[in-house]
């Protein structure tokens, strides 16, 4: 069986020769106006009252299960259970043209009864305004059958999330990388439009850029966003104290020489600590770890960086849009070659 690879084992390379002159040539937005990045589902990183920060900078916001829903959140997130009563309710009048985009939040995206819910939903909606999110995956072929029947995004990755323990404890994985690649590769052969949702693992810009090289259309993002100053993570001073978010803010702009002790409470959505809140009578094995995370950087801060590298990237790549950046040459590289770079 061929090997896979991740991230650490490939480096992109330039173009020849670019004909791009200035990163200003290039455009890191989709056809939404939205950067290629997802607010993953997560309650330590995204909630009711700060959304519009993560959507001012251009972000897709996906809601946490049972926070409710806000205007201008792009995806609300639901259990299988909840997924099947919203699929019954298609018999209802009226509720054909509810806009609704919906991430079915589940670990094993891989259950037969997810296919045929989505089967349904798919077959339901008309007109299609409604768009469906399935995951988590990890199996190009699973991303094949759900493209096959028309959902309009598949959330790729299992366990290499930064709280996620599920890969650690069950082996169970499929390493990132080449899951985006090959199922890019499955996306161009039969013509497919299910958006590529890479997720799970990602920590430097590097990792984020070299997935959307190799053909993930998003990137969802928990742990680096949770180390915004503006994540709904508790913030804690010295990691003991806890902060309102106005007084981080104070802390963050007025005592610059403090930020170094402020930390983001960050957790899995299948620690304990979540099933407890969600009021589960059963709690199940934990898949997930709860931490602390230093705030490291404003939303707007590490936006405005992530589009500067993205673009520069393009640049070398000859690429003006994100699907030109797609089709960049990439090549694996030995240990001592991603030592040389990463200082």
């Amino acid at each position: 069986m061929m090997k896979k690879f991740d991230f650490k084992d490939i480096a992109i390379v330039p173009e020849i020769i670019s004909s791009i002159n200035s990163r200003s040539e290039v455009n890191p937005y989709n056809e939404l106006g939205t950067l290629p990045i997802m607010v993953a589902p997560m309650d330590t990183v995204v909630d009711d009252n700060n959304y519009t920060v993560f959507k001012d900078n251009k972000l897709l916001i996906c809601y946490p299960r049972h926070i409710g829903t806000q205007n201008g959140v792009n995806f609300i997130s639901v259990s299988l259970d909840e997924f099947e009563l919203i699929v019954d309710s298609f018999d209802f009048e009226g509720l054909r043209d509810t806009p609704m985009n919906i991430l079915v939040d589940v670990a094993n995206g891989h259950m037969e009864k997810l296919l045929n819910l989505s089967k349904d939903f798919v077959r339901l909606r008309w007109p299609p305004t409604q768009k469906l999110m399935i995951g988590n995956i990890a199996n190009p072929k699973t991303y094949k059958i759900f493209s096959e029947i028309g959902v309009d995004y598949v959330r790729c990755g299992i366990g290499g999330g930064s709280a996620c323990l599920t890969s650690a404890n069950t082996g169970v994985h499929y390493p990132m990388a080449s899951l985006i690649k090959e199922c890019y590769d499955y996306k161009l052969t039969h013509g497919f439009n299910t958006k590529i949702v890479a997720d799970g693992g990602f920590r430097n810009y590097d990792d984020i850029i070299k997935a959307l090289c190799l053909g993930a259309d998003y990137v969802m993002l928990g742990g680096v966003l949770n180390k915004t100053l503006e994540s709904c993570g508790d913030t804690m001073l010295f990691g003991k104290i806890k902060l309102t978010p106005k007084q981080s803010e104070f802390v963050w702009e007025k005592l610059p020489s403090l930020r170094r002790f402020l930390y983001k409470k960050y957790r899995g959505m299948s620690t304990k600590e979540v099933q407890k809140k969600w009021g589960r009578s059963t709690i199940k094995t934990s898949e997930g770890i709860s931490k602390l995370n230093k705030v490291e950087y404003t939303t707007k801060g590490w936006t405005d960086n992530f589009v500067d590298y993205l673009k520069s990237a393009m640049s070398y790549t000859n690429s003006t849009t994100l699907e030109e950046f797609k089709n960049s040459e990439y090549v694996f590289v030995t240990q001592n070659a991603l030592n040389r770079y990463h200082k």
